[in-house]
């Protein structure tokens, strides 16, 4: 375990105020809130505090940048896809200083910031190559008919963004909106405005018109509730909790139903087989849960082990975890920093405290790392049972419940039973196994002998209360454009 004291160097916060129509604002209302270092629980800096009154403003500069006669509508495919190009472009020329700056606001170990930088370039690349590939299709009709689909942006776009990986989800919105054609209205998280807000500058850079893309920090019930209940905001994309989701969703319904596209939490199951490498199994095992602290919604947080392995698993998976190196997020030998903030904090001890209880047996970790920020050892629990909290609700933190099973028709049931249905994974040196699994488990994607392997040309999303619609890939488009039928008679 490295020292939870931050070496980190001194990063220049060079944009704290709100973006609109290519220019930097102060909030209407004059308020500010802080933005706090995860590692110290230390203030960073302030930031404009967006209200409705902001959220007004960007409509109008979006409403303007989409009208017909814009200089954005006017675009031909390639200039736009050109632009995005760009943009992606400097995200990479950038990346020394925006991994720094995102570890310091996010805490996560700065070459996983690196990481997350370049997949974000990469997911805004992918597609601009889709801009003059979105097409409509010719339909038979009458002898004096010609029939045939346009696929046309849908308009303004709100896009509310998390805190776990602030850059890439936004580049999982920002690139299907924009290669459809739309305007986009993009609130971040409140914990993690500031990665966000320097990209408003690169957006600027890069050449897109003012009123394209507008960057709004704010929180969620103010700021966020503002998107999800305008009149003139077309469609919300939102990442984050099932309990805000439903929030999003409902607000959606209440004003002009606009379109609604969830991606939601997950409490992921991953199933080791007793023909499995166990090595192998408890090295992906590792990674699927304590990747990125934990906070993942695809965090393999339920691993179901067969019993002929089952004790030989645990003793790997702890030795595991008690060499993982967590601590200062801007030192090269760490694998794990701190949490986002205190109420998570607190939320995953209580969560273990609720393990102990329960009768789990704590193999390791369960407690604080260091003395200051938000750092938490890796635990895990062995003896866990379905029916525990630590087994039902998602901790987003550092927890592995590791549950036994003997038939393989039981573990699908129980994998299954659940609210959620966000990803699965199976360690099976069985093929014609391996896919049983993928056709039966109930989630939006199924890993067979790997875990969480996202790619932006395959599409991710959930089943049940994971979500609905899907990001990434073609079927990522689908959630920015409408549907137009043309039908005309020939006379």
């Amino acid at each position: 375990m490295s020292s939870t004291d931050s070496k980190a160097s001194n990063v220049e916060i060079k944009y704290t105020q709100i973006f609109i129509n290519n220019e930097w604002h102060k909030a209407v209302k004059g308020k500010t809130f802080p933005v706090i270092n995860p590692s110290t629980g230390e203030e960073i800096c302030q930031v404009e505090e967006g209200t409705r009154a902001d959220v007004d403003k960007a409509v109008e500069a979006a409403r303007k940048a989409f009208d017909v006669e814009s200089p954005w509508r006017k675009l031909e495919p390639v200039a736009r896809g050109n632009l995005m190009r760009k943009f992606a472009g400097l995200l990479r020329r950038d990346i020394d200083y925006l991994s720094k700056l995102e570890t310091l606001n996010n805490g996560k170990a700065v070459e996983d910031s690196k990481g997350d930088i370049y997949a974000s370039a990469d997911c805004i690349e992918y597609y601009a190559g889709w801009v003059d590939k979105i097409v409509g299709e010719t339909i038979p009709g009458a002898h004096d008919q010609v029939i045939f689909t346009r696929h046309e942006p849908i308009g303004i776009c709100g896009q509310i963004i998390p805190w776990n990986y602030p850059l890439m989800m936004m580049a999982w919105k920002l690139g299907p909106a924009l290669a459809c054609g739309n305007v986009i209205i993009l609130k971040p998280a409140e914990q993690t405005p500031l990665s966000a807000l320097y990209c408003g500058a690169l957006i600027k850079e890069a050449g897109f018109p003012p009123g394209v893309i507008n960057i709004i920090p704010g929180d969620g019930p103010e700021c966020g509730g503002a998107i999800c209940l305008h009149e003139h905001i077309d469609k919300v994309a939102f990442t984050g909790s099932v309990e805000v989701g439903k929030k999003v969703q409902e607000a959606a319904a209440k004003s002009n139903l606009k379109r609604v596209s969830l991606e939601l939490g997950g409490k992921s199951p991953l199933i080791i087989c007793e023909d499995a490498d166990i090595d192998y199994a408890a090295s992906v095992a590792h990674r699927a849960i304590f990747t990125n602290a934990a906070q993942n919604c695809t965090a393999g947080s339920r691993t179901f082990v067969h019993a002929k392995i089952y004790d030989e698993f645990i003793a790997k998976s702890v030795e595991l975890a008690k060499n993982r190196v967590v601590g200062d997020p801007f030192d090269a030998m760490t694998e794990q920093g701190p949490q986002i903030n205190d109420s998570q904090f607190q939320k995953i001890l209580g969560y273990i405290e609720s393990g102990k209880k329960g009768g789990a047996k704590l193999e390791c970790g369960g407690e604080r790392a260091g003395n200051k920020g938000y750092f938490i050892k890796p635990t895990i629990f062995s003896g866990v049972k379905d029916d525990m909290q630590i087994a039902r609700e998602e901790i987003f933190g550092p927890v592995m419940s590791v549950l036994k099973f003997d038939s393989y028709d039981e573990v699908i049931k129980r994998a299954n039973d659940t609210t959620f249905g966000l990803g699965a994974g199976v360690i099976t040196k069985d093929l014609t196994r391996g896919l049983t699994f993928a056709q039966r488990l109930q989630a939006g994607s199924v890993w067979v002998n790997d875990y969480d392997a996202v790619c932006n040309q395959a599409p991710f999303g959930g089943f049940k209360q994971s979500g609905h619609g899907r990001e990434l890939g073609k079927y990522g488009l689908e959630e920015y454009y409408e549907v137009k039928t043309v039908v005309v008679k020939l006379v």
